[in-house]
C-alpha cells in the first residue's frame, strides 16, 4: 500500500502544468542565469587578456568567436543527451566542463590556450544551460507552454544583465585569472546541486494524458517531411538573427559615429535588453493564445519595422525610443521556435531539434554581426546594414507565412 501511494504521488508531482512543473521552471531559470556566464565573462575579460598576452584586438576577439561556435554546435549534442537520458545528465556534464574550462583558462600561458579552452570547454559547458533546458521546460507545459518557455528564455538576458558588472568588479579587484578560477568554483558549488533537483523525468503516459493532440506528432508535420520542416526551422532563425544582430552588435559603434559617444550607445543597448525581457514575457502570453507560427510571424514583422525606423530617425531621443521598441519587438522571436518544435514534433525529439534551431540562431548572430561590420567598411555608413537586416527579416517572414498557410491547409503545395 505504501509503495502504491508513493508511486501515485510521483505521477501527480510529475504531471504537466503542475506546481512541480513551475518549480522546475524556476530551477531551470536559475541554472540558465548562472550558466550564461560562459557567454559574457569573455567579453568583459577581453581588455586585460589582450594586455597580458600582448596580442592585437582581432586575436583577442577569437576567444569570443570560438565560444559562440562551441556554444552553438554543442547544443545539438546536449539536446540528444537530454532526449535519451533526461536533462540532469547534460546539465551535470556541462557544469563539469564549464568549471574545468574556467580553471584551465585561469592557468593559460598564451592566447591560443585561452581561446581553445573558451571554445571547447566553456562554450560547450554553457550550452547545456540553454537549448536543452529550453526543450525540457517545454515538455512540462501544455496550457501555459508559451509563457513558461518565455520565462525560461529570459535567463539568457538576465545573465547578460547580472554577470558583466560582477565579473568587472572582481577583475578590477583581483585580476582576471583569480576571477576565472572563482567562477569555476562557483559554478560547481551551485549548478551541480540544482541539476540533481531536475533528475525526475516526465512519464510518456503523463504527456498523452494531458490531451496533447496526436496529429501534432504526425510523420508529415504540416504536410512536410520532418527533414524539410527542420531545414526551414534552421533557415528562419538564422535569417531573423542576422537582422537581430545588427543593432545589438553595432549600436554602441553607431552612436559613436553619430557623435553621441559610446556611453550613450551602451545605455541604449541596456535599455534594449531590458525591454527584451519584457518582450519575452509578453510574447509568451501571446503565444499561448495564437500559437508559435503566428507569434513568429508577428515578432519578425515588427522587428523588420523597427530596423527600418533606424533609417529616417537618428536623433538622440529617437534612438532611445527605437532601441526600446526593437527590444520589445524582437524578444519573443527565438522562444517561438521552441514552441513550433513542440507543436509539430514528438516530445522525445525536442532536445535535439530545439538545439539545432538554437545553433542556427547563434550562427545568425555571428554572421550578422560580421556582415554588418563588413557593409559599414564597404559603404562607410550603417544605413545599408539596416536595410540588409530588414531583407534577411523578409525571408523569415516569408517562411513563417508559408508554414502558417500549410498549418491551415496541409495539402497546399
Amino acid at each position: 500500500m505504501r509503495n502504491e501511494h508513493h508511486n501515485n504521488n510521483c505521477v501527480t508531482q510529475g504531471t504537466v502544468d503542475s506546481t512541480y512543473a513551475w518549480t522546475r521552471l524556476v530551477l531551470a531559470l536559475v541554472l540558465s542565469t548562472i550558466g550564461g556566464v560562459g557567454m559574457w565573462s569573455v567579453v568583459v575579460a577581453l581588455p586585460p587578456v589582450q594586455a597580458e598576452f600582448g596580442v592585437a584586438r582581432a586575436d583577442a576577439s577569437l576567444p569570443y568567436t570560438l565560444t559562440m561556435i562551441g556554444y552553438g554546435l554543442s547544443g545539438i549534442l546536449m539536446g540528444r543527451l537530454s532526449d535519451r537520458f533526461g536533462i540532469m545528465v547534460p546539465v551535470m556534464g556541462g557544469t563539469v566542463a564549464l568549471a574545468l574550462g574556467y580553471v584551465m583558462a585561469a592557468s593559460a600561458s598564451n592566447i591560443w590556450q585561452f581561446t581553445l579552452v573558451q571554445g571547447l570547454l566553456i562554450g560547450v559547458g554553457s550550452s547545456a544551460t540553454f537549448a536543452p533546458l529550453l526543450a525540457d521546460t517545454s515538455l512540462w507545459f501544455i496550457r501555459r507552454r508559451g509563457i513558461a518557455v518565455a520565462i525560461f528564455a529570459s535567463g539568457n538576458y538576465l545573465a547578460g544583465t547580472v554577470w558583466p558588472p560582477i565579473v568587472q568588479h572582481f577583475i578590477e579587484s583581483a585580476g582576471w585569472r583569480h576571477t576565472y578560477f572563482g567562477i569555476g568554483v562557483f559554478c560547481v558549488a551551485t549548478m551541480l546541486p540544482l541539476a540533481l533537483l531536475l533528475r525526475k523525468r516526465l512519464p510518456a503516459a503523463g504527456q498523452a494524458a494531458e490531451g496533447a493532440p496526436v496529429t501534432s506528432w504526425s510523420p508529415r508535420p504540416l504536410g512536410l517531411s520532418p527533414g524539410t520542416l527542420q531545414a526551414l526551422l534552421v533557415i528562419a532563425p538564422l535569417s531573423c538573427c542576422v537582422a537581430m544582430s545588427m543593432p545589438q552588435v553595432h549600436l554602441v559603434a553607431y552612436c559613436g559615429d553619430l557623435g553621441y559617444g559610446a556611453a550613450r550607445g551602451t545605455q541604449m543597448l541596456s535599455l534594449m535588453l531590458a525591454c527584451g525581457i519584457v518582450s519575452r514575457l509578453a510574447f509568451g502570453w501571446i503565444c499561448d493564445r495564437i500559437g508559435g507560427l503566428r507569434t513568429l510571424l508577428l515578432g519578425s514583422s515588427l522587428q523588420a519595422l523597427a530596423l527600418l525606423l533606424f533609417l529616417p530617425f537618428d536623433g538622440l531621443v529617437s534612438l532611445y525610443l527605437i532601441s526600446a521598441l526593437f527590444g520589445l519587438f524582437q524578444g519573443g522571436i527565438v522562444p517561438s521556435y521552441a514552441i513550433i518544435v513542440r507543436e509539430h514534433f514528438p516530445p522525445n525529439e525536442a532536445g535535439a531539434r530545439v538545439g539545432t534551431v538554437m545553433m542556427a540562431s547563434l550562427f545568425g548572430m555571428a554572421l550578422g554581426g560580421w556582415l554588418s561590420g563588413a557593409i559599414f567598411d564597404w559603404t562607410g555608413s550603417y544605413n545599408a546594414a539596416f536595410v540588409n537586416g530588414s531583407l534577411w527579416n523578409l525571408l523569415t517572414i516569408a517562411i513563417a507565412f508559408w508554414l502558417l498557410r500549410r498549418q491551415r491547409n496541409p495539402g497546399l503545395s
